[in-house]
């Protein structure tokens, strides 16, 4: 399957140093060679890279791993390509961008959903370009969204939709995924999905993929916190959380936070 990397910062942070660990993974210390992507939030904006190279071989993912962009939101992933997700093409690479609320949104998913269709009968205003069940699953979530609201509801309620349509497509396969608008980014698990929250007091975090560790104090202010979120731990001397199985968490200014008993102002 693929593997899916995510932060969520107070502040506008480099995924630098995390994503040269989880590129690895694409090819080198695992088998997710069939492209890969990346997605930054710059304001009301979105960067996106997309490569059908392996992570380990691509000049773009060298790129990235030492250009310094900063970002609160941040969505990559590698990918293996799978029976019946589509071959190796550029519209097949996740992540996937489309238009909602007069935002972009991005979305990456690690799993197989082949058997989910859209039977509702709503008209679909977004249709998937590529082969993947990854890209016709999200663009069903945000048809489902753009008929059920006419702008962009509270956080509470759209965590309860999201949480709805991620129930209801993960009963035909494995739905981790990562969904953002650039104010705040859900998570969901099915199977694995992990993520570490740093923040002041911050310490030397060591690779578990590469013999590259960095002294995060030196980058970062009191003020500073950050979520990074990924299929499997990236490091090996922080205490990375599991997410439970059926799990959708939402991350809002760099903390996991829960929208149903503490409502977010955004």
């Amino acid at each position: 399957m693929c593997q899916l990397l995510a932060m969520s910062c107070k502040l506008p942070a480099t995924i630098n140093f995390s994503f040269e660990g989880f590129a690895t993974r694409g090819g080198q210390t695992d088998e997710h060679r069939d492209g890969w992507g990346i997605a930054f939030f710059e304001d009301q904006g979105c960067r996106m890279f997309l490569d059908t190279l392996s992570s380990v071989s691509s000049p773009i993912a060298n790129l990235i791993k030492h250009y310094p962009i900063k970002s609160r939101y941040v969505i990559a992933h590698i990918r293996k390509a799978t029976e019946g997700s589509g071959g190796v093409a550029l519209q097949n690479c996740h992540p996937f961008q489309r238009e909602l609320w007069g935002r972009p949104w991005i979305f990456a998913h690690n799993g197989q959903v082949n058997a989910f269709t859209d039977r509702s009968g709503i008209p679909s205003i977004h249709a998937a370009v590529g082969q993947t069940d990854s890209e016709r699953a999200f663009c069903y979530v945000l048809n489902q969204l753009r008929a059920r609201y006419s702008a962009q509801p509270p956080l509470s309620e759209l965590t309860r939709s999201i949480r709805e349509l991620a129930q209801e497509i993960a009963v035909f396969g494995t739905f981790n995924f990562l969904l953002s608008n650039g104010e705040f980014m859900f998570a969901h698990c099915t199977t694995n999905l992990h993520f570490v929250t740093r923040r002041y007091p911050f310490t030397t975090v060591k690779l578990i993929d590469c013999d590259m560790q960095i002294d995060l104090s030196k980058h970062n202010s009191v003020n500073d916190v950050i979520s990074v979120i990924a299929t499997q731990p990236l490091t090996t001397n922080e205490h990375w959380q599991a997410f439970e199985p059926g799990e959708l968490r939402v991350f809002v200014d760099g903390r996991s936070v829960d929208v149903s008993e503490n409502p977010v102002t955004l």
